[in-house]
């Protein structure tokens, strides 16, 4: 990241970069409260992985997680590439072995 405490984005909007990661942005296309439904979504399932591992129910963590799941799949940052040109999936690689190797080290040297 940058100075700022949001999360670096590609040019094209499709990833946000954490520690010099790539990781696949929520669709822009999105309508707003449907995003917002399933941030509030995500955000509960947190909550509850988190209550589960305290007391260690496997089944509520198992739950949890699907819900998780559900919702980051919902955003578009898990499953199928929310994008339709046919453009790779590089979710959750390193930013210096994908194609966006130069624009990251212009950003970094900054």
């Amino acid at each position: 990241m940058s100075g700022s405490s949001k999360p670096d984005t590609t040019p094209d909007g499709r990833y946000i970069v954490v520690r010099g990661r790539l990781w696949r942005a929520a669709n822009p296309l999105l309508d707003t409260a449907v995003r917002e439904g399933l941030v509030r979504e995500l955000m509960s399932a947190r909550r509850a992985v988190r209550a589960a591992l305290r007391t260690g129910n496997r089944d509520d963590l198992s739950a949890a997680r699907a819900r998780v799941q559900a919702a980051k799949e919902g955003l578009g940052e898990r499953g199928e590439p929310w994008w339709s040109d046919g453009a790779p999936d590089f979710n959750r690689h390193l930013v210096k072995n994908t194609p966006y190797a130069e624009w990251w080290q212009t950003k970094s040297a900054k």
